[in-house]
């Protein structure tokens, strides 16, 4: 009969005291942990909400990666140009917040008025890039006191009118499915004040001009248009608000509008970027346009749905008219809105309508098209399933 000795025993005792210190230490650690996770301040726990702003910071592709590395099966699911993922890369954007081939991550935080730049470009159209994301010029409310009457000096080409259509021709009938309105409403351009203005602000002459002429478009292409014109910036001023308090204010009034007809499905709010016009313009068959751009807010739930229609109006605007949009952004975090009333409804965008330096013959050009692509989009749309 085989007899172990004493010291086999003892160190097989050892060992076994080892294994289970490690095992009793591990859960007391991990009790521990739990207890200062419950107890400590709501302030400094990790929610979930931190998580979530951790790592939204990473790209999906890279999560992609790091699953691929476990299970292979995740790697087909790889575009065929995808570059390699470094993980030393990954890591420090992890740990520091800040992306090696994006400066706005890091000077962002540094410079003032740099975080104007923020946002993600998701669909960048023909020169699109970081130096082109638009810019918002918050005026002085004082102006408005001083107020100088607008000088409309150019006659903007007429579009030819719409031929009468036909029965067969499709229409909404008398439903109005389009809503527009202009939280920014006095957002105008230089073109159209008077000679020295400094500030592209005015009570009249403004961007609501460019959406009365989206919805005459619309109009004429058969799809039933609710315009708003609101004077947002006499509101705010009247009720004591600042300027950044603009889509708090715009909100109720789109939501009545929603609750008064239930027909109303896009809901569209136009703006003007403060950008020159090099960047705001382009030139399509000897013709000049003014540029837009889709913004859509990124922090409320369903934003995906929203990113979509901004997706394909941009990429049917490229076929029609090629260089017209300028892309598709995203914006959220601090110093932004990040949900533009867009949260409301599904089917709702921010579109930018040129610069500060462009003309009515620009603007009117530019609705007319986007009119014509919506148009085009909607009733195809009609014809899948519908439902509108």
């Amino acid at each position: 009969m085989y007899t172990r000795s004493n010291s086999s025993i003892k160190e097989s005792l050892r060992k076994w005291y080892k294994r289970s210190s490690v095992y009793v230490g591990a859960v007391c650690l991990l009790f521990l942990l739990i207890g200062i996770l419950t107890s400590i301040q709501p302030a400094y726990r990790l929610s979930s909400s931190a998580v979530h702003d951790w790592t939204s910071q990473v790209k999906g592709s890279s999560f992609l990666y790091l699953m691929g590395m476990e299970n292979r099966m995740f790697e087909s699911a790889f575009p065929e140009d995808q570059e390699e993922i470094k993980v030393s890369k990954l890591m420090f954007q992890l740990a520091t917040s800040v992306k090696p081939d994006d400066p706005r991550s890091l000077l962002g935080r540094e410079i003032p008025g740099f975080a104007s730049y923020d946002g993600e470009i998701i669909v960048a159209g023909e020169g699109m890039d970081y130096t082109s994301m638009p810019i918002e010029s918050n005026p002085p409310m004082e102006i408005f006191d001083q107020e100088k009457e607008a000088i409309v000096t150019e006659t903007p080409e007429e579009k030819e009118p719409a031929s009468p259509k036909d029965e067969a021709a499709p229409t909404t009938g008398d439903r109005d499915v389009v809503y527009i309105y202009h939280t920014h409403n006095r957002e105008s351009y230089f073109p159209l004040l008077p000679e020295g203005t400094k500030d592209a602000f005015h009570s009249e002459a403004n961007i609501t001009m460019v959406g009365e002429r989206l919805a005459q478009q619309l109009e004429a292409n058969g799809i039933g248009t609710t315009i708003d014109k609101t004077d947002f910036t006499k509101l705010l001023k009247d009720k004591g608000m600042e300027y950044h308090q603009s889509y708090d204010a715009s909100r109720p009034v789109v939501e009545a509008a929603m609750n008064q007809d239930e027909n109303l499905n896009f809901f569209f709010d136009l703006h003007r970027d403060a950008l020159p016009k090099e960047k705001t313009t382009t030139t399509i068959e000897d013709k000049s346009y003014a540029r837009i751009l889709f913004v859509v807010g990124g922090e409320y739930a369903k934003y995906e749905e929203n990113l979509k229609l901004a997706n394909e109006l941009h990429k049917m605007i490229e076929e029609d008219y090629p260089g017209l949009s300028k892309g598709v952004i995203t914006k959220k975090g601090a110093g932004v809105d990040g949900k533009y009333n867009q949260d409301l409804a599904q089917n709702s965008a921010l579109i930018e309508f040129g610069g500060v330096d462009n003309n009515l013959d620009e603007l009117y050009r530019t609705a007319d098209a986007i009119a014509e692509v919506f148009s085009d989009y909607y009733w195809d749309a009609e014809k899948v399933d519908g439902t509108r």
